[in-house]
């Protein structure tokens, strides 16, 4: 029975099998008009993906009445006008056999950050290159980039053979000048193969007019690559997005697994505290598992109440990730503002945002041959180079070339919020970044948390007083200090407007040497989650301190009618009845 067959007699068997069906995401990539839109269209068109109304609409639109092959993913006005792609577009079809997820990015050079990030998922890239023109420079282009970002299986289409009367010298001539630039970079495996898709040939079918070919279609290959090469299910590594904790009996780590596989009973470590526990029970919706793979979405429940928070990483003891301050990245630039190495960038690693430096560009590459130019200094609009980067606190992390999930981050300009960046780290080859060599140098505390606490009597927490518009969260502030340093406390007030960027940096200090600090919340900057990110759940205690103040739903309200004094005492006392001791 075929797989339209099923469909149409028994819903249930389908719906079954293809659940059961492995999941290709690929993508598209190649320079301006080389067919990219296009040969999506056919793949969709030839593989019945394709509702009438958009085939109805296509084919209106078309000239002369025909098929518009490229206006099935070409989706904005701006691309249809100009008859380009700007943006990314994904599509879906599947087969008997497999489901694909298709991203079809833009050629021109001005989107190669769209590019990018097409591709930043994919498990295989179809380069397409125009019979005509050869290989160019924005084809060179991303085909690097697509090495850069880990994508294992490459497929070289050399588009519009039609209009060359699939002249097999062309072919050859094309196959074996990209062949040479990529046996330069790090593909498991090249495929190539001559297409027309504006008319089909060797898309979906293999094509009568190509004899001297002797490989399949280009829909036999995609149905056929083996995905293991892009799965590592060898390395546990499941960085926690929310601690899950509906009721006082329940608190659990949810994430998704982004690779490697989890049991019940497991050991794991908390980076970066370090601390180990074991895996208690692995919770989903339909209830407890036994054990967990990539790349699952679940619960892990842990026999020790141990601190973990949004952004740690849980791993097996045996085979860890590091954990530094700093390391070198593979950076593909995507601002028009060239890279700058004296400014601080923001870095958005898995689920955790830190502040960082790019500190030094060590070389840009020239896309053309591949050498590496080691007098640049700054990365401009489009350029790849490799740069020594520096974090504000420890990042816990992976080369990209062994765990994709865990070896990307992208850069984000502080002031705009725009993505300017994206990153791939590399692995350690004896260049040590100029932070760790830092590091390297200074002397480690030999006083623990526990200590400090027991000679002050308390832990080191930062109280978030947000205030509101008015002056009540200071106030408030300078109040519990008093009671608190009176009662023994080794307390102190910080004004967080004041701090600017440096806040979360300051609060740290603070609490790692044991301090209760009082933060005034500023008006803009870092919020209290993003300093619980920073610090720890458990070590942000937040309050509220004017009605309409934002301090989160957990906050607690500190009464409005009483003098600062007697607010101070309620305040303090309905934090400790919280669990935090605060002083004697």
């Amino acid at each position: 029975m075929s797989h339209a067959d099923t469909l149409d007699t028994d819903i249930h068997t389908f719906l079954e099998r293809h659940e059961q069906k492995d999941l290709l995401r690929f993508v598209a990539v190649g320079s301006v008009d080389d067919g990219k839109s296009t040969l999506i269209g056919r793949l969709l068109v030839d593989t019945d993906a394709v509702y009438d109304d958009q085939l109805a609409d296509a084919t209106e639109r078309g000239a002369s009445g025909g098929l518009d092959l490229a206006r099935i993913t070409d989706g904005l006005r701006a691309e249809r006008e100009q008859g380009i792609t700007i943006d990314v577009a994904y599509r879906y079809f599947t087969t008997s056999t497999r489901k694909f997820i298709i991203a079809d990015t833009p050629g021109h050079i001005q989107y190669t950050r769209n590019m990018a990030t097409g591709a930043s998922t994919a498990d295989l890239a179809i380069i397409l290159i125009d019979a005509r023109l050869g290989v160019l420079q924005q084809s060179r282009r991303h085909a690097f980039i697509a090495s850069l970002l880990g994508i294992p299986y490459l497929i070289v289409a050399v588009n519009k053979m039609d209009l060359v009367d699939f002249d097999q010298d062309v072919y050859e001539r094309i196959r074996d000048e990209f062949q040479a630039f990529a046996s330069r970079l790090s593909f498991a495996e090249v495929r190539f193969l001559p297409i027309s898709a504006l008319m089909g040939d060797n898309v979906v079918h293999r094509s009568e007019k190509t004899p001297w070919y002797g490989g399949g279609s280009m829909l036999d290959i995609l149905q056929t690559v083996d995905l293991r090469a892009s799965r590592n299910l060898e390395v546990f590594r499941y960085p926690v997005q929310y601690v899950v904790r509906p009721h006082l009996d329940y608190r659990g780590f949810a994430a998704q697994i982004v690779s490697g596989v989890v049991k019940k009973g497991d050991p794991v470590v908390v980076l970066p505290s370090g601390t180990t526990s074991r895996v208690r029970a692995i919770d989903t919706y339909d209830g407890e598992l036994s054990e967990a793979f990539a790349p699952q979405s679940v619960v892990l429940r842990l026999e020790d109440e141990v601190d973990v928070s949004r952004g740690d990483v849980l791993a097996h003891p045996h085979d860890t990730p590091r954990v530094s301050h700093g390391f070198d990245a593979m950076v593909v630039w995507m601002s028009a503002t060239p890279l700058d190495t004296g400014k601080s960038y923001l870095l958005k690693h898995g689920a955790r945002y830190l502040t960082g430096w790019l500190e030094e560009v060590r070389y840009d590459v020239d896309l053309d041959t591949l050498d590496e130019r080691s007098e640049a200094e700054t990365l401009g609009l489009n350029a790849i180079g490799r740069v020594a980067v520096r974090v504000s606190r420890p990042l816990v992390f992976d080369a990209y070339d062994d765990n994709r999930a865990m070896g990307a981050f992208i850069v984000i300009d502080s002031m705009t919020n725009n993505t300017v960046g994206a990153g791939m780290i590399c692995r350690t080859d004896g260049r040590e970044s100029a932070a760790e060599a830092r590091l390297a140098e200074l002397p480690k505390s030999g006083v623990s948390a526990g200590e400090r606490a027991a000679r002050f009597g308390h832990p080191g927490v930062l109280v978030w007083l947000a205030g509101g518009e008015g002056d009540a969260a200071a106030g408030l502030a300078y109040a519990m200090e008093r009671r608190l340093f009176d009662r023994g406390c080794a307390v102190h007030v910080i004004d967080g407007g004041a701090q600017g960027e440096s806040l979360a940096e300051v609060a740290r200090h603070l609490v790692d040497a044991g301090l209760v600090a009082l933060c005034i919340a500023p008006v803009e900057g870092p919020d209290a989650s993003a300093l619980a990110e920073s610090l720890g759940e458990r070590t942000v205690l937040r309050v509220a301190c004017a009605d309409g103040a934002e301090a989160g739903a957990d906050a607690v309200r500190a009464p409005t009618d009483l003098e600062p004094e007697q607010a101070a005492e309620q305040v303090i006392a309905a934090l400790e009845a919280r669990g935090t001791k605060l002083g004697g």
